[in-house]
């Protein structure tokens, strides 16, 4: 029987507030909510949860220093009391923690495939982020919240492809990945319901309900991150699964999960540790660490396992460039990471991020010598037709093009010289190089990058050997060697690696190669316009042979028409080159001829049948030489002037 109103204690009003929200006992309890209620009855029930506590606390110290059986039960009483107290502020904490986890739309957290399509001016961040500070809707603010991080992480991407960058002076078109951006905090839950929470746990905590707390706050926000990453795009892989994707799968992963790391360290990690502070600093000894750790390891665990999984996969020259990406991405998240992450319980997480970030720079140098040996082993012998570019040169050059895109990585990263074969070696599959004077100064990476050009070159001199035509030959390794040239001069910071005195080095060697096609072509066909030969014994001016001039003029025919038929066959792709050696072979054979041509044509007119002698004209010879290195039959050429 409860006692008259008038003589109910504080303790028997605050039993009697306790009670009437047992949600087990009653039916109204349970369909309602305290915290959705009205304030006062908020504050009736926290009041009434204190002096339960109080009293619990006084009679424990009276029933130490106590028999009395009426102690007790007392306390016996108030301990079930507080349980009941509990297990409400316990629904309550769970319920406003559910009712102010937003959800996030995938448009909010999607990126836009172009990265400079969705930049924005410094401007129009701001003018949104005013719109948000005064926009009360929970929902609304935490999406453009994320929005704007996620448009300021394009706007950096954007800037570094073509925008302003940081380099050592070469103008390189990437930015240093030393550039960090700042942590971006938002507010996950609005400040009332923060101010409920923190009451909640403060009474929970005291009561010796921390555990329970802590798993109620961890179960709620990890299923919230969760949600985030999925919207994210971060699936649950395991490293083995990621190790059994195809790499065409993965490289359309890579850019997703780079960019979602982002977002997830320095918004949503960064927000939920915010959050914890917020309701559990100074509450007890790094509850607020226990707390965030609690919730995001898994996830952060999640999110590393994707990056080490791509770092320890088995390395292969395609893989180079995404594993830099990561890098790159990992090594500028580092800062952000130790901060969000800084407390002693999260250490863990903060030595994985490190660990990973030395195992991709390890990768990627594995991957560097792999190239080199993949290059200079590249087994293919059948000559490529027309003696034009082999597949091999593009490839390689393309490849150490993009290796300089990532110059301010891995001038960092490569700090050892490449090791090469010396003149005084014995292996004859190895190129001789020593790294002579032209080459010092130079960076471990610029050497290594000189290092594949020399093995390319070796490889392709010993590809220029399957041709049986030495002339094609010849031919092959001056278009090969040109087109080496001019990629590293259209890529200013290749081109600054390699250095001009080396790129002098190689434009005389495809030089050298124009001028052994020419010897090894045209010597023997101007061979047949020499004098020697044609004159009778005797007397110098006695007169000309006309059987020997008849068979010096077929031969001539012959030799021209075979290298006329075979070489319009040739294919010089660089129509400059492909002018240029035109024009040389019509300064030498031109006037050749047309000096021969003038000295004898009356010796051969004279005679019969003339026309099977002299079967070119000057102009017919210039004609033709036009002819040549297009990689079509000289049928085609005929039907072409035709027309």
């Amino acid at each position: 029987m409860e006692p008259p109103e008038d003589k109910r204690t504080p303790l028997d009003e605050a039993e009697g507030i306790i009670l009437r929200w047992d949600s087990t006992a009653s039916e109204e309890a349970r369909e309602k909510m305290i915290f959705d209620s009205d304030r006062n009855e908020v504050d009736r029930y926290l009041q009434a949860v204190d002096e339960i506590q109080r009293s619990l606390s006084s009679t424990t110290i009276n029933s130490e220093s106590s028999s009395n059986s009426n102690s007790n039960s007392d306390e016996s009483g108030l301990n079930s009391t507080i349980r009941i107290a509990m297990a409400r502020l316990e629904d309550e904490f769970r319920n406003i923690l559910l009712s102010h986890t937003a959800p996030i739309e995938a448009e909010s957290i999607s990126f836009s495939s172009d990265p400079s399509s969705s930049t924005h001016s410094h401007g129009q961040v701001d003018d949104h982020e005013d719109e948000g500070e005064h926009d009360q809707d929970l929902n609304l603010n935490l999406n453009m919240s994320l929005k704007l991080a996620q448009e300021r992480e394009e706007q950096e991407e954007g800037e570094g492809e073509g925008g302003d960058s940081v380099s050592d002076g070469a103008g390189s078109s990437r930015s240093s990945y030393r550039t960090t951006s700042s942590i971006r905090e938002i507010d996950l839950v609005p400040s009332d319901a923060i101010y409920d929470l923190r009451s909640i746990a403060e009474r929970m905590i005291a009561a010796g309900y921390l555990r329970e707390c802590i798993q109620v706050y961890g179960s709620v926000r990890k299923s919230a991150v969760d949600t985030s990453f999925r919207r994210l795009g971060i699936e649950k892989l395991s490293i083995g699964d990621v190790q059994r994707l195809e790499w065409d799968q993965l490289e359309a992963k890579i850019r997703r999960w780079i960019r979602a790391a982002k977002v997830c360290v320095r918004v949503l990690f960064a927000s939920e540790k915010k959050l914890c502070e917020q309701i559990f600093e100074n509450l007890g000894t790094d509850i607020d660490d226990a707390c965030f750790v609690e919730t995001v390891k898994g996830p952060a665990i999640q999110l590393f396992n994707l990056f080490e999984a791509i770092s320890i996969s088995r390395r292969s020259p395609e893989k180079l460039f995404k594993i830099l990406d990561l890098h790159d991405a990992l090594m500028v998240l580092i800062p952000d990471i130790d901060v969000v992450f800084e407390a002693k319980i999260a250490e863990s997480i903060r030595i994985q991020a490190a660990e990973i970030l030395s195992r991709l720079a390890e990768a990627a140098r594995g991957i560097l010598s792999e190239f080199e040996n993949a290059v200079l082993r590249e087994p293919s012998r059948v000559p490529v037709p027309g003696g034009t570019i082999h597949p091999l040169t593009r490839y390689v050059m393309n490849y150490i093009s993009l290796i300089s895109d990532y110059k301010q990585t891995l001038i960092e990263l490569i700090v050892s010289k490449p090791s090469t074969g010396t003149r005084y070696g014995s292996d004859p599959t190895t190129p001789d190089m020593e790294f002579a004077d032209e080459l010092e100064g130079k960076t471990p990476l610029a050497l290594h990058l000189i290092w594949v050009i020399v093995i390319l070159q070796f490889n392709l001199e010993g590809k220029s050997k399957h041709y049986k035509d030495t002339s094609l030959a010849h031919l092959f390794m001056m278009n090969n060697v040109h087109y080496i040239v001019q990629k590293v001069k259209g890529s200013p910071e290749l081109r600054e690696m390699i250095g001009d005195d080396y790129l002098k080095k190689l434009t005389g060697k495809f030089r050298q190669a124009a001028t052994n096609y020419q010897r090894a072509t045209w010597v023997r066909v101007l061979y047949c316009l020499r004098d020697e030969g044609l004159h009778v014994s005797g007397s110098f001016s006695s007169g000309v042979s006309k059987s020997a001039l008849r068979e010096r003029f077929k031969s001539f025919n012959a030799m021209f028409e075979d290298v006329h038929r075979n070489q319009a066959m040739w294919l010089v792709p660089d129509a400059q080159l492909r002018e240029e050696l035109r024009i040389s072979i019509s300064e030498k054979l031109l006037p050749a001829y047309r000096s021969f041509l003038g000295r004898f044509r009356t010796h051969i007119e004279s005679g019969k049948h003339p026309e099977n002698y002299i079967k070119y004209s000057v102009d017919d010879l210039e004609t033709s030489v036009l002819d040549f290195f297009e990689g079509y039959p000289v049928s085609q050429h005929i039907r072409r002037r035709s027309n």
